[in-house]
């Protein structure tokens, strides 16, 4: 009885599912290799013009051989111009900005997620708010704060502003309150204070939301312009976003200076590449410890 539903089936030409499922994923394949290459043309596109000369550039502008290789835009971008400078200032204000990134949003979201005082609710709703405010908004008061503390044309004035990111609090918020409670009672039973508790044995936890708050601040304050247009006019503390933005006025030769400008641009993606592929790697092995209450 069976094989005869199967055989009839068969006939019908109603058990051709696999071989659907088999088409719907090549199309799926296809779509998403065709996606890819839109994404990854244009940075192939920056690499192969960095290594043309300006004619072969303007000419062959989508080309990704470039007619005759040379390595003179990258010459010229330490040798005739401060990008060396811009490079170290982007490193200090990045470095600086993520670890106070990553230690005060930790702060804040497990102050926010555990401790219980007054107005805590008002705050976290101000965070929030905080978050759907354009960034183009506050640039003006961000100078008149910067202005006003005395801190302008200096590191300070560069760091300190980008120190806490809303986001990140709401990030680490989030991730505290699914850690069972349990671990935080058996280290105050064994004497451990508020800080110790939250240092040693919570945010040891917290891997997984502590490498996302280190990738995007990293990315953030590497790539970040408007800050550091309003908060320093030093050409001693340019930053590598700066640097490459008044590339386009033609300061350094003539002509359109387009293996020069992505030239920079590429050796500006390399840090954050790097520091991608590593904690993403980590963000997805590691292990939060989960507990069972």
């Amino acid at each position: 009885m069976t094989e005869g539903r199967a055989v009839e089936r068969t006939a019908h030409g109603t058990d051709d599912r696999p071989s659907r499922r088999w088409r719907a994923g090549w199309v799926l394949y296809v779509a998403l290799i065709a996606l890819a290459v839109v994404y990854v043309f244009p940075f192939l596109v920056q690499v192969a013009s960095s290594f043309k000369t300006d004619d072969d550039a303007t000419a062959n502008a989508l080309s990704l051989v470039p007619q005759v290789w040379t390595t003179a835009a990258y010459q010229q971008l330490f040798a005739n111009s401060d990008f060396p400078v811009w490079l170290k200032n982007s490193f200090v204000v990045t470095v600086l900005v993520t670890c106070g990134r990553v230690f005060f949003s930790s702060l804040a979201g497990y102050a926010l997620a555990r401790l219980q005082f007054r107005g805590r609710s008002v705050i976290f709703a101000l965070l929030v708010a905080v978050m759907a405010v354009p960034g183009v908004v506050l640039l003006i008061p961000k100078f008149l704060v910067v202005n006003q503390l005395g801190i302008y044309d200096s590191y300070a004035g560069m760091v300190l502003p980008l120190l806490v990111d809303a986001a990140g609090v709401f990030i680490m918020k989030n991730f505290f309150e699914s850690i069972p409670r349990s671990v935080e009672e058996q280290a105050r039973i064994d004497g451990a204070g508020v800080f110790r508790t939250f240092w040693s044995v919570v945010l040891p936890m917290a891997r997984p939301a502590l490498m996302t708050i280190v990738i995007l601040s990293f990315q953030g304050s590497w790539n970040e312009l408007n800050h550091f247009i309003i908060s320093t006019q030093d050409p001693a503390l340019t930053t590598l976003t700066k640097g490459v933005a008044q590339l386009a006025s033609g300061q350094l030769s003539q002509g359109n200076q387009f293996p020069i400008k992505l030239a920079a641009a590429a050796l500006m993606t390399v840090p954050v590449a790097i520091v991608f592929a590593v904690f993403q790697r980590r963000i997805m092995n590691a292990s939060a410890g989960a507990v069972k209450e």
